[in-house]
């Protein structure tokens, strides 16, 4: 265990982390784009795309939600080490990893009108990422795009409530994409 928590980060962390940023800031910027990310090896069952946003967005002042599928000691261990970021209940967290049924989405921060940003970012690992799906328009989209989502109706809700709100970053394999609170779904 002692070898897998510390290997498996960033081989030259500046450069790849501001990679890893540019991605996933172009990401949610365009709804619906799916991007492939590399750069890191985390142990099972995190993703490769799940490693780099937690590498890159995570740091000991975000606190961390981890779902009961993705919290294990190698985990653990492994975000602890890279990251600094502490695990924390749903309540408390800024950023939260798992798949999708397992996500307590009622009981994270959605941001105040004065302070949007304090709401939680959700790191959803799926098994399948496409851009076949739901139909997605609003800020960063030109017309519409689609993206495989596992639902519709929370993201329906989820944007009724902008400003305030969840964004969520979808990973499957070595590939993410992006839906923030201020896209559309259909």
């Amino acid at each position: 265990m002692q070898a897998a928590t510390l290997e498996g980060g960033f081989q030259n962390a500046p450069i790849a982390a501001a990679a890893a940023f540019r991605q996933i800031m172009n990401a949610m910027a365009r709804p619906g784009m799916i991007s492939t990310v590399a750069g890191a090896t985390p142990p099972a069952p995190l993703s490769t795309a799940a490693g780099v946003v937690i590498l890159t967005l995570c740091d000991p002042d975000t606190p961390l939600y981890l779902a009961p599928s993705r919290d294990t000691p190698e985990a653990r261990g492994w975000i602890t080490f890279h990251t600094g970021a502490p695990i924390a209940s749903a309540k408390d967290a800024m950023f939260a990893l798992g798949a999708w049924d397992e996500l307590p989405l009622d009981a994270f921060a959605i941001g105040t009108p004065e302070y949007p940003d304090r709401s939680v970012t959700c790191i959803v690992e799926t098994d399948a990422l496409t851009t076949i799906g739901a139909t997605l328009e609003g800020p960063g989209i030109k017309d519409q795009a689609q993206l495989s989502l596992p639902e519709q109706q929370a993201f329906q809700r989820n944007a009724t409530l902008f400003p305030v709100g969840l964004d969520f970053i979808f990973t499957c394999g070595d590939r993410l994409a992006a839906l923030p609170r201020t896209t559309k779904v259909s």
